[in-house]
């Protein structure tokens, strides 16, 4: 059985750090991508970041870049998204989802990742 659970999320003032974390099993970890998406109340579900299956390829969106860095442990099953500069906008409900075999061109493609976690908060005070 596969699981995703995500550990690391709270409240923290505007301009703070958090760092969520992502551990996985029942997967081979290292043939999977890695990503991290969010949703905020009454919104729909969007992209933050991904990691390729080594680790050597990362894709942010803009709305993330520069503040916020993906990676990965192969060796702990584990996936990493260190958030800075956090703004309130940032508040939302983060998962990491895996994406088996996929391919680097098929890393930004949400349909893509077969399996998510159940998601941990993260509330970014004014």
């Amino acid at each position: 059985q596969v699981q995703l659970v995500e550990s690391g999320g709270g409240l923290v003032q505007a301009g703070g750090s958090l760092r969520l974390s992502c551990a996985v099993s029942g997967l081979t970890f290292s043939s999977s991508a890695m990503g991290w998406f969010r949703q905020a109340p009454g919104k729909e579900r969007e992209f933050v970041a991904t990691i390729s299956r080594s680790g050597g390829g990362t894709y942010y969106a803009n709305y993330v870049k520069g503040r916020f860095t993906i990676s990965r442990d192969n060796a702990k099953n584990t996936v990493y998204l260190q958030m800075n500069s956090l703004k309130p906008e940032d508040t939302a409900v983060y998962c990491c989802a895996a994406a088996y075999a996929a391919l680097p061109s098929e890393i930004l493609t949400t349909r893509r990742y077969d399996y998510w976690g159940q998601g941990t908060q993260v509330t970014v005070s004014s």
